[in-house]
């Protein structure tokens, strides 16, 4: 078991990061106010001793801790690290992402260095965005000039407030105005605010006194504890804290994630980058994602180059295990060039013209945050001609090697989102074929029968939708694509006519009672009590009523899918297993 100690806008991305493991929980906050849903998390709340603590985890086995409390709480992370070392489990420190110092801004190490600093630059009239737990702490500071505290329009916030003897009348809170307002209403000669990091509105409060033109006093957040025999690992984001749990609980998630192409060569590329420049040959380094968040990815080294292995963790890739290596050299402009193995777009529908090696916008985009230095990046894949022959690359039109992708820097296994923009690219680069039809089918096999109907198509005008026909056509909908033919199997089919968009067998399966309706529809009579597979049914009806019979399962399969398509001409071919097809 996990126990997360939360309450906090990390603790609640903690807790959708573990649902997705489908496994138990504890969450743990210091109240029961935090609105948050739970289906395999169990909420428990209340201050406890670390004696308590070491009671609970022991009672409920707990084998990993995920700190996401406020970086503020320097009690509760002591006390974490206490208990860790006393029950000999790791921690997770799920931490904020923290923008540079700025110099322009006044960092006091803790409340009585920001008493001085506010004194020796001569500030009388402050606004106080600390919170009101904050109050005392800087009671000789406003007892002494004008001040306002920003608190939360709670009666416990109010009532601490009130007994720290501040008074009621310059109280101002959350809920009703923001920064820029209450700056532009109050007019305070400065702020002063916690290092809270970009969750806690750090930027917003910044911007807000820059345009003001005020100065802003930030107390910086407090080193974490640290104590010998306690393993703490430090993740910023969603991605890190997953892989995390994997490697410290592996049997938490049933399947695990892995790396993108693009973060394996970003990755690279940072190491060579360090190699050049400093000499030095770290075994990991860190590599900011596109959503901001730093994860670390273990590197090797040759001769001239940098290399990672790519991990696909659970998920089916013949990508899985080969290396990607990145060779840097000076140059008077930042440059991203495919080598050996790296593909080559040769249709347009991509981020990058024809002739561009296959390297996406976002993977250079990663490239580019991630090394300040001006370098010409080399990017090869060792056998990544032949990897590529068994992918998707030379039905989209990408050749001699294999593509550097990845949004997220992160693949989830078997997702659902990768799969849908996987459709979506494939969409585009159908239309960007300039074919006056895009055929989708459901695999292989189907899309081999129908190509013989539309021999003069591209191969980038077929696109395989696997069971996500509803997210297909409305992909087709969103391109403005006019003319669709959909080839389908009756297994497929006859969960569609049901209107089941999605047909994975996670999410339907065949309905016999309705099947029965449609055979009936079709004046067809026979038992199909005992029937366990839609394809039974070719062998089942007299030939003479098949075309009868398939009629009604495409009329029934039009009515939900035409409506996904209203500006577009929607063409719906049932396919039987030796390939036969049949038209409405």
């Amino acid at each position: 078991m996990i126990l997360v100690f939360g309450g906090t806008t990390e603790g609640r991305m903690a807790a959708k990061v573990l649902e997705e493991s489908g496994t138990a929980y504890f969450y743990s906050t210091r109240s029961d106010k935090q609105d948050i849903q739970f289906v395999h998390g169990v909420h428990i709340y209340g201050s406890l001793e670390v004696s308590e603590m070491v009671a609970f985890c022991r009672e409920h086995d707990i084998r990993l801790i995920v700190d996401a409390a406020h970086p503020f709480a320097v009690n509760l992370h002591r006390n974490v690290i206490d208990l860790a070392e006393q029950i000999g489990v790791p921690v997770i420190r799920y931490d904020r992402i923290y923008p540079p110092h700025d110099e322009d801004l006044v960092w006091c190490k803790d409340y009585d260095d920001a008493i001085s600093q506010l004194n020796r630059s001569g500030i009388t009239k402050l606004l106080a965005l600390t919170g009101v737990n904050t109050i005392n702490r800087l009671k000789p500071y406003w007892q002494e000039h004008e001040c306002w505290f920003r608190i939360l329009n709670r009666e416990e916030s109010q009532a601490g407030a009130q007994k720290a003897g501040f008074p009621a009348d310059h109280l101002v809170y959350f809920e009703k105005e923001d920064t820029a307002s209450l700056i532009e209403r109050l007019r305070p000669q400065a702020i002063i605010t916690k290092e809270s990091g970009m969750s806690g509105g750090f930027d917003e409060k910044v911007k807000a006194s820059r345009l003001a033109g005020i100065q802003v006093f930030v107390v910086e957040r407090p080193d974490y504890p640290v104590a010998d025999g306690v393993t703490v690992k430090h993740v910023n984001g969603p991605h890190g804290l997953r892989r995390m749990v994997e490697k410290l609980l592996p049997e938490f998630y049933p399947l695990h994630s892995g790396l993108t192409t693009g973060t394996c060569a970003t990755a690279a590329a940072i190491a060579a980058t360090i190699q050049m420049t400093k000499g030095e040959t770290p075994s990991s380094v860190p590599v900011v994602l596109p959503d901001g968040e730093t994860i670390h990815v273990e590197v090797t080294y040759g001769d001239g180059y940098a290399a990672v292995f790519k991990e696909a963790g659970d998920d089916p890739d013949v990508t899985n295990g080969i290396e990607i290596r990145a060779s840097v050299e000076l140059s008077d402009n930042f440059e991203i060039v495919g080598g050996e193995g790296v593909g080559r777009f040769t249709v347009p529908g991509f981020d990058f013209p024809p002739g561009e090696s296959a390297i996406n916008k976002a993977p250079r985009q990663m490239m580019r945050d991630n090394i300040h230095e001006s370098v010409r990046i080399t990017i090869s894949v060792p056998h990544g001609a032949e990897i590529a022959r068994r992918t998707f690359n030379p039905r989209l039109g990408i050749e001699g090697g294999i593509s550097i992708i990845g949004v997220s820097g992160i693949v989830k296994p078997f997702s659902e989102e990768a799969f849908v923009a996987s459709i979506n690219k494939c969409m585009q680069v159908a239309k960007a074929s300039g074919s006056d039809r895009v055929v989708i089918n459901s695999g292989g096999k189907s899309e081999r029968f129908v190509k013989a109907l539309y021999p003069d198509l591209p191969q980038q005008a077929f696109v395989e939708y696997g069971n996500y026909i509803g997210e297909t056509l409305a992909i087709a909908n969103d391109l403005d694509i006019k003319n669709v033919t959909m080839g389908v199997m009756l297994g497929k089919a006859v969960k569609l006519a049901a209107g089941n968009l999605d047909t994975h067998s996670r999410h339907t399966t065949m309905d016999i009672d309705f099947v029965m309706d449609m055979l009936h529809e079709a004046d067809i009579n026979i038992d199909i009590s005992d029937l366990t597979l839609a394809r039974e049914l070719w062998d089942r009806i007299p030939q003479e009523k098949l075309q009868d019979f398939a009629t009604v399962v495409i009329s029934h399969c039009t009515r939900y899918c035409t409506p996904l398509l209203p500006n577009g001409n929607l063409t719906i071919l049932l396919i039987d297993d030796k390939g036969k097809i049949y038209y409405s």
